[in-house]
């Protein structure tokens, strides 16, 4: 038994050096890619302080394009033959973005985004909702959609 757990502990630790050795390797080279970009603007602009150039922040990794999960919602209703729940979408939606969908916050915010743009389409008429099994909700395009 100890053995058994004594590998999986060694090759999770292989795993994570892995891991750390290809983001070191990543960092190195945008220090790289940083120093090009600095040499270049100094032959545009010499006399340019370069510190004061504040750095940009990153955008959440979970962050969607406009429209976006309006459309992956839509598809996925327009392809499904009985209603899906908010949950089922939420789903839908991480899988097609490649997102960890055991991350349980994850989940629940990107729940939330899906339940805010299914109740944007149902106040126009696109999507409504029935009772499901339990006290879920199943979601489906209205007949009158203009957008299948």
């Amino acid at each position: 038994m100890t053995d058994h757990v004594l590998s999986g502990l060694i090759r999770k630790r292989a795993e994570l050096a892995g891991m750390i050795e290809a983001t070191q390797d990543a960092l190195r080279q945008h220090i790289i890619d940083l120093d090009n970009l600095d040499a270049t603007i100094r032959l545009f602009a010499p006399d340019i302080d370069l510190a004061e150039i504040r750095p940009k922040p990153l955008p959440p990794r979970h962050a969607a394009f406009k429209g976006e999960v309006s459309r992956v919602v839509l598809e996925a209703l327009r392809h499904s033959d009985r209603p899906l729940t908010a949950q089922e979408l939420a789903q839908r939606y991480m899988a097609h973005r490649g997102m960890n969908t055991s991350d349980k916050r994850m989940v629940r915010l990107i729940g939330k985004r899906v339940g805010a743009c299914l109740r944007h389409w149902r106040a126009r008429g696109v999507v409504k909702c029935e009772r499901g099994s339990g006290q879920m909700l199943g979601w489906r395009l209205t007949k009158n959609d203009s957008f299948q």
